[in-house]
């Protein structure tokens, strides 16, 4: 279960690696999409219903990437 402190700094490391690596981490759209499970229109579909967030842009990304 872990401290507060501990919880903190694994929030702070994902933000780290996410912010460096221009990736997020535990994306279920994109694992299901590399690993061939959806296509890239669902792809397009799930980034549209977050078109005014971040993770709305990085699915299209993802997508644009691949064309």
């Amino acid at each position: 279960t872990g401290t507060h402190d501990s919880l903190l700094e694994a929030g702070e490391f994902v933000r780290t690696i996410q912010n460096r690596q221009n990736m997020q981490i535990g994306c279920p759209e994109e694992i299901a999409y590399v690993n061939g499970f959806i296509g890239r229109d669902d792809v397009r579909r799930r980034a549209a219903l977050f078109q005014k967030t971040a993770y709305g842009a990085y699915l299209q990304r993802i997508v644009d990437v691949g064309e």
